[in-house]
């Protein structure tokens, strides 16, 4: 095995468990906070695939899928490539609507797809190293920094997500 094909076999796993979160949930449960001021599983997945997006497009140099394949509209959003949940109020976050499980998941998806193309047909071992340049952040930082910081957010929220998903539908953490 690669550490590419290892990278990607990350990013696999995330989004199979993303999928177990979002299954069957009414729009009622992907958007009921289970106390107050806490994050709802839409905001959650939403935010952890904004995140996914935004993050890997800047390494790769290319424009996010939120906007160039017009997902922003999907989800009633303005087409500001900035807005990823960074930062977000509790108040920003109880606002926040997700159409429903399948259109986060689609969305998901399609920037899945475009990690693991990327992961595995362009980015070389040489280019981890390298100082990746944030406009969201106004930072830099190596390009391994970038992937890592991602897969770890992913794996924060989609726990947080889990066990609010058990809170709301009362079967524990994924029906466990």
């Amino acid at each position: 095995m690669t550490w590419q094909e290892m990278i990607m076999d990350i990013f696999d796993r995330i989004a199979a468990q993303l999928a177990q979160v979002l299954e069957d949930l009414t729009p009622k449960q992907l958007n009921q906070q289970p106390a107050r001021d806490a994050n709802t599983i839409s905001w959650l997945t939403w935010h952890l695939t904004r995140s996914h997006d935004r993050n890997m497009s800047e390494l790769m140099g290319l424009e996010q899928l939120w906007i160039s394949e017009g997902w922003y509209a999907r989800f009633n959003r303005k087409p500001d490539p900035s807005e990823t949940g960074y930062q977000y109020t509790s108040k920003e976050v109880k606002a926040f609507k997700a159409p429903d499980s399948l259109t986060i998941m689609e969305y998901h998806r399609s920037v899945l797809e475009r990690i693991k193309d990327y992961i595995g047909s362009q980015l070389e071992e040489s280019i981890l190293e390298e100082e990746i340049y944030s406009p969201t952040f106004n930072n830099s930082r190596p390009a391994y920094r970038v992937i890592t910081g991602v897969i770890n957010d992913a794996l924060q929220h989609l726990g947080q997500a889990a066990y609010v998903r058990g809170l709301i539908t009362k079967q524990g953490w994924l029906g466990r």
